[in-house]
């Protein structure tokens, strides 16, 4: 008997931006050559975050909004092939607005993906650069916060990896068979 699909989602917030990690099974509908077949990993996102007023006393919890993706990363493998081929694995350096740009593929991400992250992360300004965000949508705080947070994230994304080879995570919903698949938080 399957069990039933329980995504994780690890959110790290900063000033005005986050970054959010989640598992992800994914198969698309109109692959690109080559991308045919369903994929399993991990997705990580920088993004904004927005705090709202709080709705009671000072006591009362604050609603927190996960915004739009300023960048992202997939560290995706298709599931026919050997757990940790990374053979699908690459980054989106372009966003517009909540649509992803095209996947680029990077020999050094696929080889070494969790130090490939670290260096991204603890660069936030050079990933900014790269992908046309404004240094006005960070704050001095956030480049700060992420630097130093950025081995506890890779390290994150590390157990992640870790339950998606062991069969725990980055596993299809009840329709295994379907041709259109999104199971994750992101």
């Amino acid at each position: 008997m399957r069990r039933k699909w329980f995504p994780v989602l690890y959110v790290f917030g900063f000033e005005r931006i986050g970054v959010a990690v989640s598992d992800i099974y994914f198969v698309d509908p109109e692959p690109i050559p080559g991308q045919e077949g369903a994929e399993r990993g991990v997705r990580l996102e920088i993004r904004r975050l927005e705090p709202g007023e709080l709705k009671g006393s000072i006591y009362s919890a604050r609603p927190i909004t996960v915004d739009r993706p300023l960048w992202r990363v997939d560290l995706l493998e298709s599931v026919s092939s050997e757990p940790g081929s990374f053979d699908r694995t690459h980054h989106h350096p372009a966003i517009e607005g909540w649509e992803p740009g095209a996947r680029v593929f990077d020999t050094e991400l696929s080889s070494e993906p969790l130090k490939w992250l670290g260096a991204r992360l603890t660069d936030l300004e050079a990933v900014l650069a790269e992908v046309g965000v404004s240094r006005d949508e960070v704050s001095p705080a956030d480049v700060a916060g992420l630097r130093e947070r950025a081995p506890e994230i890779v390290d994150a994304v590390g157990r992640l990896l870790d339950r998606i080879r062991a069969g725990e995570l980055g596993t299809p919903p009840d329709a295994e068979s379907a041709t259109s698949v999104r199971a994750s938080w992101l």
